[in-house]
């Protein structure tokens, strides 16, 4: 029989703590406030307010004019012009370029040489005097003709009835941007690792072939901001042509107030058809941009809508957030 005595009494367990809520003591995490930031955004917001209404406010821009002459024949066919020289200048003078970049980066010593000077000399000229120059040909070469080097000439052309006005838009500003277009697709060739051009060379892959289907695809990346700049540039250069009677933009807006004398608004017609066909390949070049990233970053860059998605989402549970927390103090003073 075992006596209460003998019996070993049980060691006391302690009973689990309960998890104390924070006190007094326990620091407050709280955001950083950016007041220079603020104050910046609300001076830049003001500034971009007063001149918005000055601007909106003015009579003298005449609104109700800029809009009764902003679609009219005149404008428009100036505005198609305008984007035609644009189109053809852009793809003329990449074409002739990317024959330049070759010739400049190729082993041949003269091809290099004639490429450079091209370049060298029409980078060095204004464009307004090589339009001129190009307008004038006809007092250097009156007449142009196809034959045997110094033997008989089988065809004779007067260069006067050859060249005309956007003839020799076309070629002025052909010209002219081949030598910016031949620079920036050799430094968009010379982006890339010169390692994929020595394992393309591995592979038995031939020069030429490399060059299209291995280089010029990754230098992509490079040459479309700079060719996006140039194709924007090239669009508002284009009204330099006015100067040659040429019926683009400016030039047909001129026409206009020539006869009305309303300067200020027949400017703002094609201040505003330049900022909106600008705007217009500013997105396109923004998407062929995110094109050719694909190889590059492994997430494509957002675009304009799917960045406004995510604003909308970071607001939507913030506010969620604010109000949960605004709703848990009153259900524990409930309890």
């Amino acid at each position: 029989m075992v006596t209460p005595s003998e019996v070993t009494p049980a060691p006391a367990t302690n009973p689990p703590k309960r998890a104390s809520a924070p006190g007094p003591d326990v620091p407050r995490i709280v955001p950083r406030r950016n007041v220079g930031r603020w104050l910046t955004a609300a001076v830049a917001l003001l500034l971009f307010a007063m001149v918005l209404n000055s601007v909106v406010r003015n009579d003298a821009f005449q609104w109700n004019v800029v809009g009764r002459y902003f679609t009219t024949a005149a404008v428009l066919d100036g505005l198609l012009l305008s984007l035609w020289l644009t189109a053809v200048v852009m793809v003329l003078g990449f074409l002739l370029g990317t024959v330049l970049a070759v010739m400049r980066l190729s082993a041949n010593p003269v091809l290099r040489t004639l490429s450079w000077g091209y370049v060298w000399i029409f980078r060095s000229t204004p464009l307004l005097v090589q339009l001129l120059f190009w307008f004038n040909i006809g007092a250097l070469y009156p007449t142009i003709g196809l034959g045997i080097p110094f033997g008989p000439q089988f065809l004779t052309v007067k260069t006067v009835n050859l060249l005309g006005p956007i003839l020799t838009a076309v070629i002025g500003l052909t010209l002219h941007e081949t030598a910016y277009a031949a620079e920036v697709v050799r430094g968009g060739i010379l982006s890339v690792d010169s390692g994929q051009t020595e394992a393309a060379q591995a592979l038995g892959l031939s020069r030429r072939r490399t060059l299209r289907r291995i280089v010029v695809p990754q230098a992509m990346r490079s040459i479309v901001p700079t060719a996006g700049n140039m194709l924007i540039g090239t669009l508002k250069g284009t009204s330099i042509v006015s100067v040659l009677a040429v019926h683009d933009l400016l030039y047909s807006v001129q026409l206009i107030y020539n006869q009305t004398y309303q300067v200020i608004p027949l400017l703002m017609v094609a201040t505003l058809w330049y900022i909106a066909v600008t705007t217009v390949l500013s997105a396109g070049q923004f998407y062929v941009e995110r094109y050719y990233a694909r190889g590059d970053s492994r997430a494509l860059p957002p675009t304009p809508l799917q960045r406004l998605r995510g604003h909308l989402t970071a607001v939507r549970h913030r506010l969620s957030a604010a109000t949960a927390a605004d709703a848990r103090p009153a259900i524990g003073g409930d309890r």
